[in-house]
């Protein structure tokens, strides 16, 4: 009996101390901060084992048995580790591995020692540029590249896009292509300033998974998510305010970003205050919108900073009259009907 007793008061205190621990949720905070933090760094740490070095890159070099000749070593422009004591010939380093490097020196050591056993580690990776992220994200973010990124990856590392994204992503190569690989000889030629390579991907076609979209990124690349330029929209509508026009931004669009017209609006004679290329005077476009949505006109394309105003039909124009007529129908009825109550 004292046994059975003792079982079931140790599972309710067990039970109670699960409830406390799921309703806590700061017993579970660093688990899960730990778990956030390894998750962001992984885009950094992927990549380690097949770094492939190269200049500005720094080697330890350890022989066992031998500590006079160990050193710290860099990997010079030319992409070769020329400084180990005792060793005349470099050592080409440039796009190998510290495994393909480590057995080299120890074949160099082989004529000095008996089965010399040599380690080499990387204590610092210089060699490239990180990649940098900016404009409509909403992480801006400079990147180490320790392997070869997609811009998929580049986009997630970066909390992806904000409202303020017009559409297209613009990478700029800045450095060349370090380690080419078959068929991409001529990414590593030299690129100057006056001459950087560009690309433009379109956000629409990333996000459907299109193969062409999802580029390779390089080193020292810069990343721009290009920001939409505001629209205005004033007048009877639900919502006055600025919009932004990104790509593919129509009349009919922008207005329903706004709430739509209200009841009064003369939705036939629609202006656009559009800027002139090269002048900041304004040309004025009529539209009729009531033409559009009966398919009988085409859409318009919005452009960045022009000024949509949607004007007010007059009380006894045609958009209103039938409006107009049925309120003071309605008004006079409400003032007989008041009267026989009086």
């Amino acid at each position: 009996m004292r046994a059975r007793m003792f079982l079931i008061a140790f599972v309710s205190c067990l039970v109670c101390s699960l409830i406390v621990e799921a309703q806590n949720p700061a017993a579970t905070s660093p688990t899960q901060s730990s778990t956030t933090a390894s998750q962001s760094a992984s885009i950094d740490n992927q990549g380690i084992r097949n770094y492939l070095l190269g200049p500005g890159d720094v080697l330890s070099v350890q022989v066992f048995g031998s500590r006079d000749l160990d050193a710290v070593v860099d990997v010079d422009s030319e992409g070769n580790i020329s400084s180990l004591p005792f060793i005349d010939e470099p050592i080409p380093a440039r796009c190998r591995t510290t495994k393909q490097v480590q057995r080299d020196i120890a074949n160099a050591y082989s004529k000095l020692l008996k089965f010399p056993q040599v380690q080499v580690r990387i204590t610092e990776r210089n060699s490239r540029q990180p990649v940098t992220v900016f404009g409509a994200v909403r992480a801006p973010v400079r990147l180490p590249m320790m392997r070869q990124l997609r811009l998929s990856e580049i986009m997630a590392a970066s909390g992806g896009f904000t409202e303020r994204a017009s559409g297209t992503i613009q990478v700029l190569h800045t450095e060349p292509l370090m380690c080419p690989g078959p068929g991409q000889e001529a990414e590593a030629k030299a690129i100057d300033g006056a001459n950087m390579p560009l690309s433009v991907v379109k956000i629409a076609d990333l996000k459907s998974g299109k193969s062409q979209a999802n580029l390779l990124i390089r080193p020292g690349d810069y990343i721009i998510v290009t920001e939409a330029e505001p629209v205005y929209v004033t007048g009877s509508v639900v919502s006055p305010q600025g919009v932004y026009a990104r790509e593919g931004l129509t009349l009919s669009t922008a207005l329903a970003m706004v709430g739509g017209v209200r009841k009064e609006a003369k939705v036939n004679d629609i202006l656009i205050h559009r800027l002139k290329a090269g002048s900041n005077e304004r040309e004025i476009i009529k539209v009729n919108l009531a033409a559009i949505k009966k398919g009988q006109r085409s859409d318009i394309q919005v452009q960045a900073f022009d000024w949509i105003e949607v004007p007010e039909a007059g009380v006894l124009s045609s958009e209103r009259a039938g409006r107009t007529f049925a309120e003071i129908v309605s008004r006079g009825l409400q003032s007989v009907f008041s009267i026989r109550v009086l």
